[in-house]
């Protein structure tokens, strides 16, 4: 084959491969594409940053340019891409702890412990710990007992928290993330509790754990601050009368605090999406002749 043909062939090669991108671009631009695979665009810039090495060892200008070309026309698009899926905002993570949280265990646990022993012990005298770490050391093992499968299927629902949490699942993926393995018992009794009340939870955004450092998650709402130690997501500390001395965490002392506390971060980021799209209607827009 002469060696035009073969240098007219390399270089319309060069030409498709360098600028096949460049739709692309403006498609984010205008609509956002979150097909396009960021392991895919992580991939073709390896490639690309591996031929312009290449095309440098050798001498060889065309490979140079065509690949150097590429890796910035692919460097914009994956930029445009990650730019585009803020803009866009996907759904928010939320897990949420379920004893003292979404159910009034505290409660029911009184409940038992004044009647088992005739006392009178109420919330405000939790301030700062546990029961078991108010009781007399003979009857803490009494008072762990307390904790068997019927003390989760009798638990009330935590004021207005039907109502929120119904609401945040419409908008966001919520997951009901408890440590049963602290009571292996409570396991069935926990999941018809949930499946009781919490109906539009899908058994599949219940986990039942030991370490909640393993949920991946933006938000973990919960009232023991032990559980923020290896969570990788912002902790928000749900009040309990064991915890009002805790202060190194962000604090919602009710529902209603959790629905206005969600309600400003959508707020926040409904603001980061309009400013986004403006700067993008700004980029795309056609001047006037």
């Amino acid at each position: 084959m002469p060696v035009a043909w073969t240098t007219v062939a390399g270089t319309a090669a060069a030409v498709c491969t360098t600028l096949a991108f460049i739709p692309q671009f403006f498609s984010l631009g205008r609509q956002g594409n979150k097909e396009l695979s960021p392991a895919m665009l992580a991939l073709y810039l390896g490639g690309q940053g591996l031929w312009l090495t290449y095309g440098i060892m050798i001498g060889s200008g065309p490979i140079m340019v065509a690949n150097g070309v590429s890796l910035i026309l692919v460097s914009a698009v994956t930029f445009r891409r990650l730019s585009a899926d803020r803009a866009r905002g996907r759904r928010l993570r939320i897990a949420i702890d379920m004893d003292e949280v979404m159910a009034d265990s505290v409660t029911e646990h009184l409940r038992r412990y004044n009647r088992a022993f005739g006392a009178s012990i109420t919330a405000a005298h939790l301030e700062g710990r546990h029961l078991e770490e108010l009781v007399p050391p003979e009857q803490r093992k009494v008072v762990e007992a307390m904790y068997d499968a019927s003390f989760f299927a009798a638990l009330d629902v935590m004021p207005g928290c039907l109502e929120i949490v119904r609401d945040l699942a419409s908008r966001h993926d919520v997951l009901i993330v408890t440590a049963a393995m602290d009571v292996p018992c409570s396991f069935d009794a926990k999941f018809q509790w949930l499946q009781r009340h919490f109906p539009f939870i899908p058994a599949s955004n219940i986990v039942f754990c030991g370490d909640k450092g393993i949920v991946e998650a933006d938000y973990l709402i919960d009232d023991r601050a032990r559980h923020f130690t290896r969570f990788k997501g912002s902790p928000l500390l749900f009040s309990a009368p064991h915890n009002l001395n805790e202060t190194r965490y962000p604090r919602v002392s009710s529902w209603r605090e959790v629905r206005d506390y969600f309600a400003a971060r959508e707020s926040e980021r409904e603001t980061v999406r309009t400013h986004s799209r403006r700067l993008d209607d700004r980029k795309t827009a056609v001047p006037e002749c």
